[in-house]
């Protein structure tokens, strides 16, 4: 009697204790177990790519496969799946990616259908947003990172900024040339948080060069070190104004992969791949590649195994032992790494020299010929045993020394270590 009255006093509560498990459910895996990790976006391979190209065809893509690039603009959906097939990472662009898709409803629900759809996409790399912001277009730029990042957090929203020598009235802000860019850097990483900073700059003129090259290098640097984020430079590669700007050179553009890559950066962009009004790029607008096409087959492997052996590392600090342009830094006197003082050439330009650490004591150092018209050669004294990478093979040797002789060409570096 007593059982038969439990069994239907349990009956009676059984809706109840149903209605608890449906609306409850066990979690799997049980009470200790979280919701899955959202996979934010990650640089992965350095990044080496370009700006203004022609549609991705699959010859396109094939040559920039020859060429070392691994990230190429899309401009469709389709254009993402010739990526795939060659086994690139694609860069979308598309007019829904801007701020005035968030204030219009039908906009915006394309915008989230685009989303939707691309960003499981094998090739989806980054989505285009917009080139050379004005800080007054920053708090709007911001609020459509975020709402891709809260979509779509594993993909990267990509803005490329303006250089040191833009105007304050471009720029935004006000002051002398520092003043102006410091705020301007502030300003967009505050605001807009991006997870990557991009900028341009293009230095060689038809007379002379710009002194401004490595301020801005220094002051990007800096800004992505306290935003905790990699950085971008895009490089000059051609002329689009033959009276003020020169063509580069294929040691002139080493030189600026190199000298990039000493400041810690994490990816390389050519101004331009291919373009009409532009001479001397890197392929001609029939798809014939030109000098300086050649010239980064090499270096944009270069520039990803090196980048790569860096990744893990932090920059700790960018030293020149000449070169005295704004923004540049004398090497002190108790850098663990340094060049013997009797096998440096009197150089007006000098050598650079990038220190990297996992932790505050640099156990790799970058050292580039600043010199970008002839081969330097120089002696390097470490704190121990030093190791030499080969940037073709992706390979360490080591002479067993605690100094080493670099043979540098034109522009070029060379990456050493402590031995592990």
């Amino acid at each position: 009697m007593r059982i038969l009255i439990y069994y239907r006093a349990m009956m009676r509560f059984m809706p109840l204790l149903c209605l608890f498990l449906f609306l409850y459910p066990a979690r799997p895996g049980g009470a200790e177990a979280q919701p899955a990790a959202v996979v934010s976006w990650q640089v992965g391979t350095p990044i080496a790519t370009y700006w203004a190209g022609p549609s991705l065809t699959d010859a396109v893509a094939q040559q920039m496969v020859e060429g070392g690039f691994n990230l190429v603009w899309c401009g469709s959906e389709k254009e993402l799946d010739v990526a795939h097939r060659h086994g690139l990472r694609g860069q979308l662009t598309d007019g829904l990616l801007t701020p005035a898709s968030l204030g219009d409803p039908q906009r915006r629900a394309q915008l989230d259908a685009l989303v939707a759809r691309v960003r499981k996409h094998p090739a989806l790399y980054s989505y285009h947003l917009i080139d050379e912001p004005s800080v007054a277009q920053f708090p709007a730029l911001g609020k459509l990172v975020a709402y891709l990042r809260q979509r779509d957090p594993a993909h990267l929203a990509y803005i490329n900024l303006f250089p040191t020598y833009a105007t304050n009235q471009q720029l935004g802000t006000n002051g002398d040339v520092v003043t102006a860019y410091q705020e301007y850097l502030l300003r967009y990483v505050e605001q807009v948080k991006p997870a990557l900073v991009s900028y341009d700059h293009y230095q060689f003129r038809l007379k002379g060069d710009s002194d401004q090259y490595f301020l801005n290098l220094a002051m990007i640097r800096r800004a992505a070190q306290e935003a905790g984020v990699p950085f971008l430079n895009i490089v000059q590669a051609c002329t689009w104004a033959p009276e003020a700007m020169r063509i580069p050179k294929a040691d002139e553009l080493r030189y600026l992969v190199y000298s990039t890559l000493a400041y810690g950066a994490q990816g390389i962009s050519y101004y331009v791949y291919a373009h009409p009004n532009h001479q001397g790029s890197l392929v001609s607008l029939d798809g014939t590649p030109g000098p300086l096409y050649q010239a980064v087959k090499s270096y944009n492997r270069e520039f990803v195994a090196v980048a790569g052996e860096l990744q893990s590392r932090r920059s700790l600090g960018v030293y020149h032992t000449s070169l005295r342009e704004p923004g540049c830094e004398s090497l002190p006197a108790d850098a663990p790494f340094h060049l013997d003082s009797g096998s440096v050439p009197a150089a007006p330009r000098g050598f650079l020299l990038g220190f990297f650490g996992a932790t505050e004591r640099p156990t790799h150092a970058l050292v580039v010929n600043l010199d970008y018209t002839a081969e330097a050669r120089a002696s390097l004294v470490g704190p121990g045993v030093l190791e030499l990478f080969d940037a073709a093979t992706a390979q360490w040797t080591s002479p067993k020394k605690a100094a080493v002789e670099l043979i540098l060409p034109p522009g070029g570096g060379r990456l050493v270590r402590i031995a592990p």
